[in-house]
């Protein structure tokens, strides 16, 4: 009798793995099919209830990707052999503006304990942004791209703050820079809103970035490899380095309204704030095209609008990797790659965020 109820328990666990497996076909599909637009490696990790449920790599590098995988490696000055390891949910790489969504989380930490509030001007904090009639932005607006400073393109609003060798530096060059209207109304994405930010706290705080963001972040959300690399200042928007697992877990705490593993990393009410649209009137005169028609919130692109706050919010960064939650369906994902080319990105998200939806719906 025993042994019988043995084998049916078996039997029983082996259809439900198989039926688990089942319901993520089509996201194996789309991983294997959309390898070489993704880069040649790519991993997905789909986090739900607290765990995960979904962990995939593919790798399979084109003779080219791996040509020009080496060409960007050997230009900052890294081992191309290492470059060309296989994609893992260890893996570490640069996420570009998936940094937003850690930096903006990071500010919202003083927002919680009442040294900092989102109306708050910067030249309260940064007087040189007040000597050059900038001193009437708002946090909120460092943190939605609405400073309506001119930041040029991504790569010159990268360049003002990575050619800098400190924080004040860089808030000096951003200070110098025209404006393109008032604050509030000019959607402009960039890296200047962010850095602001980011000066902002270290100046409450007497710390520099990243001591704050691995006090504050990291180390509450057990992410063991992320850091914001070697260079004199953090770049605040694009400037961090992570693994997929690491950022699932940071995925998980703004899915659990800011709760990690027991402990309260952020306020519920700052999770809401920050998934509020803060763009939809503004004039855009800049937005990448992988973004689509979204509008954003605090450090986050509202990819699905809802009522008190989006269905589903995502940071996706120039690399092409691609995190998202889904406060409707309660599940976090990230798609982790490695990928300079856009084209056709934002199809490709959203195809895949389908997909998942109607596994997650199925189980």
């Amino acid at each position: 009798m025993w042994r019988k109820c043995s084998i049916t328990a078996i039997l029983l666990l082996f259809l439900q793995i198989s039926f688990a497996q089942n319901n993520f076909s089509k996201v194996d599909d789309w991983m294997q099919n959309n390898l070489r637009q993704l880069g040649g490696r790519a991993t997905l990790v789909i986090m739900k209830d607290g765990k995960i449920i979904y962990n995939k790599s593919e790798n399979n590098l084109s003779p080219m990707q791996k040509m020009a995988i080496k060409y960007f490696a050997k230009k900052q000055g890294k081992d191309p052999n290492r470059a060309l390891q296989n994609f893992s949910t260890t893996t570490k790489a640069p996420i570009a503006s998936c940094s937003k969504w850690l930096s903006a989380a990071l500010v919202m930490t003083f927002v919680d304990e009442g040294k900092l509030n989102l109306n708050d001007t910067v030249g309260k904090f940064l007087p040189v942004l007040s000597q050059h009639r900038k001193g009437n932005i708002t946090i909120w607006e460092c943190l939605s791209h609405l400073t309506a400073i001119d930041a040029g393109d991504l790569k010159e609003s990268r360049e003002i703050i990575n050619e800098s060798n400190t924080m004040d530096e860089a808030i000096e060059k951003i200070a110098d820079q025209p404006m393109e209207g008032t604050p509030g109304k000019v959607f402009h994405y960039s890296s200047i809103g962010l850095q602001i930010a980011a000066a902002v706290i270290e100046k409450i705080s007497g710390k520099d970035f990243k001591t704050l963001f691995k006090e504050r972040i990291a180390i509450p959300c057990n992410m063991k490899n992320t850091d914001w690399g070697n260079g004199k200042i953090a770049l605040a928007a694009g400037g961090a380095y992570s693994t997929p697992l690491d950022y699932i877990y940071f995925l998980q705490m703004i899915l659990q309204d800011g709760n990690f593993n027991g402990k309260q990393i952020l306020s519920k009410e700052s999770i809401i704030k920050m998934q509020q649209d803060y763009t939809k009137n503004a004039k855009v005169t800049f937005s990448p095209n992988e973004a689509g028609s979204m509008d954003y919130g605090l450090g986050e692109w509202i990819m699905e609008n809802g009522n008190e706050r989006a269905n589903v919010v995502t940071s996706p960064g120039l690399f092409g990797s691609f995190p998202w939650v889904d406060n409707q369906r309660k599940y976090a994902g990230f798609l982790f790659v490695f990928n300079i080319k856009n084209k056709g990105r934002y199809q490709l998200y959203t195809n895949l965020k389908s997909l998942v939806d109607n596994a997650i719906g199925s189980n």
